[in-house]
Formats: structure tokens, C-alpha cells, sequence
């Protein structure tokens, strides 16, 4: 049996840009067989435990898990729709996250508002399921009625409430920001915007025309008993592309690329060319039309974009896919995705989108067998925390701002029970 190592080369870059090389080395043979390129070392010297990914304990920790409910999903922007999916007034969409259900409505005006799906009376639900259109908002439980920008307008039996101002109690509402035509939502509004975060890549992201596409299908749930951090760590995960996703390697080759930046993971692989064979890899290049709005660096481009702390862009020249990791127990997580395109009719277009889907259906079923052995391997009691080499700056930039947040985090064995009473969050400047 012949086995594969990785070996490291390094060089600096002008301007103190660090670029680190691995290239995967086959011992029998001695060829390389892919590279990864790393680019923006974030790792901060200031912090001890840089070179360390998160305690084992941390991952299953109930804590842990309430901690990050407060302190990132109630302050975090989440996705929740594409304005194109709520074209018409009463259109709505919504979203759970952090202990709160939210819909997304279109207003008589046109705005767009994020409202809570909880009537102010009883606390009943609103609205089921995950879309569809309503004139109004009326509780199931006792009919109290909501316009579409949440003011409350209709109550039975409003002469029973002796003090009662109806303007008192319309729907909670949420900070909205819309980017590139994508709608997100902040519980509590606190921190960096979506542009804020993005704005080392909004040059790059321009030219895929976010704004005009629409929708292809519908939002897909896919359960997972891993926490929510396991599957955030593995998609940025370079290390294991050439290792775990051999049609990945088909079709990238030597070339896969991650880099930091403060609130964005990027990742990258450029398409071979030329390579013979019937795979769906070397079928979906033989197939991939040349998209006119494109530059040309970007006709054969894979890329991924990771905002903090779950939400994932994975940008191909034909269509791009969303992904959320969302967190409902601390070893239970909701993948959420839908991929949206911009309208194009070409055979060899609707053959590359069916070609991408049946490529990335393998490395979704190949990362769902890796992220449970992972979650497994927390659990046990023989292991702590590992350590992060160099190259693996999107490990510790996130390992980073989760010990920022929860300090507690950075301890390699689970403190006492009730830890998290006296627990203080830091601030990721």
C-alpha cells in the first residue's frame, strides 16, 4: 500500500502577505498530486492558543450551546430569503434561528420587513411552514389580525381589555439589511454589516449579478447530529480536499486555495482543462458554457465564501448555492440550502447545473460521513484539542473569535457544571 504525506514549502509575499504551499506527495511515486495554497495567515501571536483548534468538550456541550445562542445567533446576520422570492405584496418567508421564528414579508409599500411570528396575545405561532402569501396576519388561536407591516388592527372582543392601546402591540420587529439582493436579519442588530464583512470581495462578487437571480427549487432541510461548529470547521477545511473528495480532486487538480479575512472565510478551486473521461466532473467542464458577464478568470472558477459565524456562498459560473448551519441542540444542526441562478435556456447550461448538482451530492454525502466520525471522536474522553498548522488559517480565525466570545472555550477539559453563570464575553473588534 502506498501512502501520501504533505509536504510544506513557504514563501513571503510583498507587503507581508503570507503564502503558504502544501503539496500532497505520493511516497511511491514521488508526484505531486495536488497543492493547497494558502493565502493571509490570520493567526494572532497575542493569543496562547492560536495554534490550537477548540476542546473537544466544546462541541457537545449543552453550556456551550446556550452561550452561543446569546452571544452569536441573536447577534449575527442570518439569510433568510432572495427578494426575487418575495416579489408580490404579502409574499413572506421565514426563518428559526436563536430562539426565534422570524418572517420575512413584502409590505403593501413594497418594503420589506423582518416581523416575529408570534402573536403579541399568547405567544401562538403566526404562520406555518416555510413560505407563502397572506393579506394579513392572523393568530390561529383567538383571530388577533396583523397588517403586513406588523401593526396590530384587529382584536375580538378589544372592549374585555380595560387600558389597552392596540398601537402598543404590533409584532417585534428586526434589523433587516439587504445585500446584492439577498434579505439577512439580526436579532439584535449587533455587529459588522453583511456589506461590512464582505467588503474585501465585493469587487470579485460583482460581476455574478446576485441581484437578478431567482431561485432554482426550493429551500431543502438536512438534519445532522453533529454540532453546528463541526460542519462549520469542515467546510472550510482545505487539508482534507485532496484526502476525502476524490471527484473534487478530479476537478480542481493541483490547485485549491483558502484564505482569512476578518469575517470571511474564502475558499477556490480552478477547473482542469482538457482531461478525457465520464465522470461528472470532466463532463461538467466538457459541458460548462462561457457566461458572457463573466471576466475570463472567472469562466472556470469554483469559489466559497463563508460569513460568520454559518452561512456559507458557493459561487460556480453557472449557478450559486447558500448553505446554513443551524444549531438546535449542541449535537443536532440544520443544514438549510437552495441554490439560485440567472435565467438561461441553453442546453449545455441546464446539463453543467445537473452536472454541479451531481458532483457536489457526492461531496455532501462524503462530508456527511467525515463531520459524524469527527463529532464521534469529540465525545471521547481520550481527546482534548488538536493542534493547527500554519495553513490552517480559517480553523483558527474562527477557534479564535468563538475563545473571544465565550473565554471559557479556550480550557482543554470541560470545567464544572454551572461554569457559564459567571461567564464574561470578550469583544472581536
Amino acid at each position: 500500500m502506498r501512502k501520501s504525506g504533505f509536504h510544506l514549502r513557504f514563501r513571503a509575499d510583498p507587503g507581508s502577505l503570507l503564502t503558504w504551499m502544501f503539496a500532497a506527495i505520493d511516497a511511491g511515486s514521488g508526484a505531486r498530486l495536488m497543492t493547497l495554497r494558502v493565502v493571509k495567515n490570520m493567526g494572532s501571536a497575542a493569543d496562547p492558543d492560536a495554534n490550537f483548534g477548540l476542546p473537544g468538550w466544546t462541541y457537545h456541550d449543552a453550556e456551550v450551546f446556550a452561550l452561543e445562542q446569546e452571544r452569536i445567533f441573536r447577534r449575527s446576520w442570518q439569510l433568510v430569503c432572495h427578494l426575487n422570492d418575495i416579489p408580490q405584496a404579502g409574499d413572506w418567508q421565514a426563518l428559526e434561528i436563536g430562539h426565534e421564528s422570524i418572517v420575512v414579508v413584502r409590505g403593501d409599500d413594497g418594503g420589506v420587513r423582518a416581523l416575529s411570528n408570534v402573536c403579541r396575545h399568547r405567544a401562538a405561532r403566526l404562520l406555518d411552514g416555510a413560505e407563502g402569501c397572506a393579506k394579513k396576519l392572523v393568530c390561529p388561536y383567538h383571530a388577533w389580525a396583523y397588517e403586513l407591516d406588523g401593526r396590530l388592527t384587529g382584536v375580538p372582543g378589544k372592549r374585555d381589555y380595560p387600558a389597552f392601546d392596540m398601537a402598543d402591540y404590533g409584532l417585534h420587529s428586526f434589523p433587516v439589511e439587504l445585500w446584492r439582493g439577498f434579505i439577512f436579519v439580526n436579532i439584535e442588530g449587533v455587529g459588522p454589516s453583511v456589506a461590512e464583512m464582505m467588503a474585501p470581495y465585493e469587487e470579485e462578487v460583482a460581476p455574478y449579478r446576485f441581484e437578478e437571480m431567482k431561485a432554482l427549487g426550493r429551500v431543502v432541510m438536512r438534519p445532522r447530529t453533529v454540532n453546528w461548529k463541526n460542519i462549520a470547521d469542515n467546510y472550510s477545511d482545505g487539508l482534507h480536499i485532496p484526502v476525502a473528495h476524490p471527484g473534487l480532486k478530479r476537478l480542481f487538480g493541483p490547485g485549491y486555495g483558502i484564505e482569512a479575512e476578518a469575517w470571511v472565510d474564502k475558499m477556490w478551486g480552478p477547473l482542469l482543462q482538457g482531461v478525457p473521461g465520464g465522470s461528472s466532473e470532466a463532463l461538467y467542464r466538457k459541458y460548462l458554457p462561457e457566461v458572457e458577464h463573466l471576466p475570463a478568470d472567472r469562466q472556470r472558477l469554483w469559489i466559497y465564501f463563508k460569513l460568520w459565524p454559518n452561512t456559507a456562498f458557493d459561487i460556480y459560473p453557472d449557478q450559486i448555492d447558500f448553505m446554513q448551519f443551524i444549531p438546535i441542540s449542541p449535537t443536532q444542526t440544520m443544514i438549510r440550502e437552495i441554490a439560485y441562478v440567472l435565467p438561461d435556456e441553453r442546453r449545455e447550461m441546464k446539463a453543467a447545473r445537473y452536472l454541479n448538482w451531481r458532483i457536489n451530492r457526492l461531496v455532501n454525502a462524503e462530508d456527511t460521513r467525515l463531520v459524524a466520525r469527527v463529532q464521534e471522536g469529540m465525545a471521547t474522553q481520550s481527546y482534548t484539542q488538536g493542534p493547527l498548522g500554519n495553513g490552517e488559517v480559517c480553523l483558527k480565525s474562527f477557534a479564535h473569535k468563538m475563545r473571544t466570545l465565550i473565554p471559557e472555550t479556550r480550557l482543554p477539559t470541560r470545567p464544572p457544571a454551572g461554569w457559564s453563570a459567571n461567564s464574561e464575553a470578550g469583544h472581536i473588534a
